[in-house]
C-alpha cells in the first residue's frame, strides 16, 4: 500500500506521517510540500531519517500533482490553517481559496485518474459562525460552557457541537473553502467510483507545532509564556473564559488506517468529527493557570475588543466517530500540554523560527 501526504512537512502531515509509519511499517509513504512555511525543511530531515521520500511540489500547481508517482490513497493535509487568512491584510483570499480549494481540485483529479482514495482533513470551521457567535453561555469557574437552561441551537449539545450542526455560511473563508472542498470530494467520489472519507478536526496541537496564535493557540500560548512575550485575552471583556478543546494529530492515524482498509463505504458515514471533545477542553485562563503552576507567574494583558469569526465555545462532539469506528483519543490534555513545553524549553528560538 501506497500513501500520498499532501503537506507533510508541516506540523500535522508530519507526525501523521511518522505515526503512520509506526503504526503500519510496511506502507510505503511518500509526501508533497512546497516549503512555504518557515521551518518545515527540519521536518523534510526528519521524514527523511525514517525513509519517507518527499516531492517538493505545490498543490495549485495541477502539472506538479499530475507528475507524482501513482499512490494507492491521499491524506490531504495541506491547507492554509487560519481563520482569519484572507482578511487579515496579510493573506490574499485568492490565494487561499487557490490553495484550499484549487488543491483540492488538483488532488481530485489525481484520485480520478489513478482510482486512489481520498482522505480530506477538514476543520471545525466548518460550522455556522452566527449561532456559535451567538451561543448562549454561562461562565463557570473562568470559562465558558453552553448554559443548558436556555436553548441551544440545533446539533449543540453541552457534549459538543455535532455533525447535524448547521454549515450555513457565513462561516469564514476558510471554513467556506473547506466546506466546499468537502463538497466537491464527495461529488468526485460519488461520480468517479473512489473512496472518499471527511474528518472535521478540533483544534490540534502538539510538539513541533509552528507557533502562531492563529493557528495553535495552545503552542503559540505555552511557547510565549515561556519566553515572557506579551499575552492578551482578546474579546469577551478580557476574561480569558473562551474554551477550546485539544486533539494530538498522531491520534489520528488508527482511524484513517481503518477507514483506507475498509472496503466498501456502503452504509456508513463518510463525513465525522474528531475532536479532544470535552474531557480535553480549556479555557485561555486555565491555560494561563498550567503555565503559571509550571513556569511562574506572568501578566496577560487584555483586550476587549473583538475579532471577527471569534466564538466564546468551541468544543467538538466526536460521539459519531467513536460509534461507527470505536475511535477515541489516546493522548490527554496533560500530555499534549506537557509535550508542547518540553519541546517548547528544548527548542528556545522556536516563535521566531516557524512564525518570523
Amino acid at each position: 500500500m501506497k500513501l500520498l501526504i499532501t503537506g507533510i512537512c508541516g506540523f500535522v502531515g508530519g507526525t501523521l506521517a511518522r505515526a503512520l509509519h509506526e503504526i503500519e511499517p510496511s506502507a510505503e509513504i511518500v509526501g508533497i510540500d512546497n516549503f512555504i512555511r518557515p521551518g518545515s525543511e527540519l521536518n523534510r530531515i526528519k521524514l527523511k531519517r525514517r525513509g519517507i521520500k518527499v516531492h517538493h511540489a505545490d498543490l495549485r500547481s495541477a502539472s506538479d500533482i499530475d507528475a507524482l508517482p501513482r499512490a494507492d490513497y491521499v491524506i490531504d493535509a495541506a491547507a492554509n490553517p487560519s481563520v482569519l487568512a484572507g482578511v487579515d491584510g496579510q493573506t490574499s483570499s485568492r490565494q487561499l481559496l487557490e490553495h484550499n480549494l484549487g488543491g483540492t481540485l488538483n488532488l481530485l483529479e489525481y484520485c480520478k485518474a489513478n482510482q486512489a482514495g481520498f482522505t480530506l482533513l477538514s476543520t471545525s470551521r466548518v460550522y455556522s459562525i452566527a449561532p456559535l457567535a451567538q451561543l448562549p453561555v454561562k461562565t463557570v469557574n473562568r470559562a465558558f460552557e453552553p448554559d443548558p437552561a436556555r436553548t441551544l441551537p440545533p446539533g449543540l449539545s453541552i457534549e459538543g457541537v455535532g455533525e447535524t450542526f448547521s454549515v450555513q455560511p457565513p462561516l469564514s473563508l476558510y471554513g467556506s473553502s473547506k466546506l466546499a472542498s468537502e463538497l466537491l470530494a464527495l461529488e468526485y467520489g460519488a461520480t468517479f467510483g473512489f473512496p472518499v472519507w471527511i474528518n472535521r478536526c478540533g483544534v490540534l496541537a502538539g510538539a513541533g507545532q509552528f507557533g502562531r496564535a492563529d493557528q495553535g493557540i495552545f503552542a503559540y500560548w505555552i511557547n510565549a509564556y515561556l519566553r515572557r512575550k506579551p499575552l492578551k485575552y482578546i474579546g469577551f471583556g478580557g476574561t480569558g473564559a473562551q474554551v477550546r478543546d485539544a486533539l494530538h494529530p498522531a491520534d489520528l492515524a488508527p482511524l484513517l488506517l481503518k477507514q483506507i482498509h475498509r472496503s466498501s463505504q456502503s452504509g456508513i458515514p463518510q463525513t465525522v468529527n474528531l475532536a479532544g471533545g470535552r474531557s480535553q477542553s480549556i479555557s485561555l485562563a486555565h491555560l494561563s493557570d498550567w503555565c503559571a503552576e509550571r513556569l511562574g507567574p506572568h501578566e496577560i494583558g487584555i483586550d476587549c475588543t473583538p475579532r471577527p469569526f471569534d466564538i466564546p465555545w468551541m468544543v467538538l462532539d466526536s460521539a459519531l466517530a467513536r460509534k461507527t469506528w470505536g475511535w477515541q483519543p489516546e493522548r490527554s490534555l496533560d500530555d499534549i500540554l506537557d509535550e508542547i513545553l518540553l519541546h517548547a524549553q528544548n527548542h528556545p528560538d522556536w516563535l521566531e523560527l516557524s512564525a518570523p
